[in-house]
């Protein structure tokens, strides 16, 4: 695939908002059936900060776009190939396991990206990084607290984390997975290639999956490929849930 450096621009923009978006509405499934009252609170709160990123980052692409289109266009009126979120972030919440273990995955990565795009040639992007980067890293520690207590507590609570991880472990290789608009933004300064953070996630995950007594999985052929377009069959199920009200009534705004 041959693209201009503006538009792998927008597309490594897109696919950042759009990793916020589509686990913010994942994670906002637990509003209201959350373990315990505390966690209700923490989880939708985390959702909402996914949300507000998503808004930053899409209006910004819509600009560098310019087509007109805002964040509410991109957020609820794209069809499912023209989302760019990793895999991961679009699969059911399942248990409360699974969540944690998802949410401290994806955290821990999203850190390690924020950092390196504090000092992005896209000063937008830049002032974003250093906005959201701070709510990564409390999402990251909430949710490794989790692992820690879920993996090393009860044989029932292991068990389940343990079943979390071996489940979703194989949907990581897609968060560096080598394309075309990674090496060009790259080199453009706009943001690092996701391939190079590779060695610092897992020495920023693994320790933390040892302390929680869990094995992590040797690394197998499966790859998905959610951030080239090619999605899960769960991301249409979420989206006709999450665009049914600006579809039915376009343009209704709050």
């Amino acid at each position: 695939m041959t693209t201009t450096p503006n538009t792998d621009h927008i597309e490594y923009v897109t696919r950042i908002g759009d990793n916020a978006l589509i686990l913010g509405q994942r994670m906002s499934e637990w509003c209201g059936h959350a373990p315990v009252l505390e966690e209700d609170m923490a989880l939708a709160n985390m959702s909402l900060d996914l949300i507000g990123q998503a808004r930053m980052l899409l209006a910004h692409a819509g600009k560098l776009e310019g087509k007109g289109r805002d964040e509410d266009q991109l957020a609820f009126l794209r069809t499912e190939m023209h989302y760019r979120n990793l895999t991961l972030c679009e699969l059911p919440n399942a248990d409360f396991g699974r969540t944690m273990v998802r949410n401290f995955l994806f955290a821990s990565f999203q850190v390690l990206l924020w950092e390196r795009l504090l000092g992005s040639s896209d000063a937008e992007l830049a002032a974003i990084a250093a906005k959201s980067i701070k709510e990564a890293r409390y999402h990251a520690q909430h949710a490794g607290d989790w692992v820690v207590r879920l993996g090393d507590g009860t044989a029932e609570s292991h068990a389940r984390a343990q079943a979390a991880l071996d489940y979703l472990w194989p949907y990581t290789s897609e968060f560096f997975v080598a394309t075309p608009t990674d090496e060009a933004v790259a080199a453009a300064g706009i943001g690092p290639a996701w391939s190079e953070l590779e060695a610092a996630w897992e020495a920023v995950v693994v320790p933390v999956l040892n302390e929680a007594t869990l094995t992590v999985p040797a690394r197998t052929p499966f790859k998905s490929y959610g951030k080239f377009g090619r999605h899960s069959e769960h991301l249409g199920h979420l989206l006709s849930e999450m665009q049914y009200l600006q579809r039915t009534y376009p343009g209704a705004q709050w």
